[in-house]
């Protein structure tokens, strides 16, 4: 039996591949590390809490000592990293909070994988997942591939490029297995809604503003939560050792023409005349250092390990669309901050 650590596993991207793993693999012992901030949800993991190979451990990566005494306790035999401060705009207010996280967060999870595992690197394997922001912004032409020269434009992109490059380094200076994958913008079910979707559908479906940077002219590649996490899957098992892939859905949008698609689809949910909500676009300053484009090519994973994205981004967008309407009870919890409750409720009770 293989025990995989899962970091950031409560998270919106976390949770999807902890879900993935507890369910496709009986033989794996799933261990979630979290450290439950505002953005790291228990109840997103309801439906695998109970099953015999998951495990869920509250702790922050930043604590070298406690990272040290957990990898010497369980004997990992790998690292899915996903663990992160990832919300731009609150780079800008605190870049502290994202270079202790992101980078020596990072690095202390390498060093403890270092030193359990230096008797036989290639039995374990460190994979660490990045975003397409460490590599700056495109004009209207391009898309970032993997040998794409990084050029991180915020704290937040920073912070990753430069987690990146440690995996990078302790891969070719102590040889230990590691690969990384960069994805774009990913959207679904039990994301935090202070990101642009699910903000979106909240204040749409209470009649609030639906706040817009600039003039929405900003392009982003939008990757279906679920196909990120089945391209995770197969880049654990299948990539070569030192190997960086990129995840994106070959799926552009204006940040406006997104909204409007929105707009309609939750008029038709919600028995609206259409054009009804798309009256609570309100464009607001716009984020300082806010990237014109981002553009992913992930030919590269499609032509060697076969991943290809699975749903066209509206199917994609009704079924989130779908699953927030029929979640009522998880997005009040969140939005109200009930959902930091579930942890006392269900572990520390227990």
């Amino acid at each position: 039996m293989k025990k995989i650590l899962i970091t950031g596993g409560a998270g919106f991207i976390g949770s999807h591949v902890v879900r993935l793993f507890v369910n496709k693999y009986a033989n794996y012992q799933i261990v979630n590390l979290d450290k439950l901030t505002y953005a790291g949800n228990l109840a997103n993991l309801k439906d695998v809490e109970s099953k015999s190979n998951y495990t869920f451990i509250k702790g922050d990566i930043v604590d070298a000592a406690f990272i040290n005494q957990l990898f010497a306790e369980h004997k990992f035999d790998a690292v899915i990293h996903l663990a992160a401060e990832s919300h731009v705009d609150r780079s800008i207010s605190n870049p502290l909070e994202f270079v202790m996280t992101n980078v020596i967060g990072t690095v202390n999870l390498l060093n403890a994988a270092r030193n359990e595992w230096k008797d036989n690197y290639a039995a374990h394997r460190f994979y660490h997942v990045s975003t397409d922001e460490v590599y700056g912004t495109l004009g209207e032409t391009g898309m970032f591939t993997e040998t794409t020269a990084y050029d991180p434009h915020s704290p937040y992109s920073a912070s990753k490029a430069s987690s990146d490059h440690f995996v990078r380094a302790y891969h070719d200076t102590y040889g230990m297995d590691a690969v990384i994958s960069n994805c774009s913008n990913n959207y679904g079910s039990h994301h935090f809604p202070e990101k642009l979707i699910p903000l979106s559908i909240h204040n749409i479906k209470n009649n609030k503003p639906i706040p817009i940077y600039g003039k929405g002219e900003n392009v982003r590649d939008w990757l279906w939560v679920e196909d990120h996490a089945r391209a995770i899957d197969v880049i654990f098992h299948n990539a070569k050792t030192g190997s960086t892939y990129n995840i994106g859905g070959h799926n552009e949008w204006t940040n406006i023409d997104l909204i409007h698609v929105l707009c309609k689809i939750m008029d038709k949910k919600l028995n609206r005349p259409e054009g009804e909500s798309a009256k609570l676009i309100t464009f607001v300053k716009d984020r300082a250092g806010h990237d014109l484009r981002y553009a992913i090519d992930s030919t590269k994973l499609q032509k060697e390990l076969g991943w290809v994205p699975s749903l066209q981004f509206e199917e994609g967008l009704e079924k989130t669309v779908d699953w927030y309407l029929t979640n009522e009870e998880w997005l009040n919890n969140v939005t109200s901050g009930d959902y930091k409750k579930y942890y006392e409720q269900q572990y520390v009770k227990r």
